[in-house]
């Protein structure tokens, strides 16, 4: 899929990104692909979705384009 960052806490590590269907996924730093563990609000990416904990969708291997 492709998406937007719109939010990152980089104390927190946690973000959520856009799709573009318009469903909001959460993810961890480290699903950011390149290892950096940090990546800009308005960033676009590409990702996958995964289940994650407690049954919910998240954004996973997230892809700066």
């Amino acid at each position: 899929m492709q998406g937007v960052v719109t939010e990152f806490d980089d104390y927190k590590g946690l973000g959520t990104v856009r799709g573009e269907d318009g469903r909001e996924l959460s993810f961890h730093c480290t699903q950011i692909a390149d290892g950096t563990r940090t990546i800009e609000i308005g960033a676009k990416v590409t990702f996958d979705v995964v289940a994650g904990h407690h049954g919910k969708w998240e954004a996973s291997g997230l892809t700066p384009r």
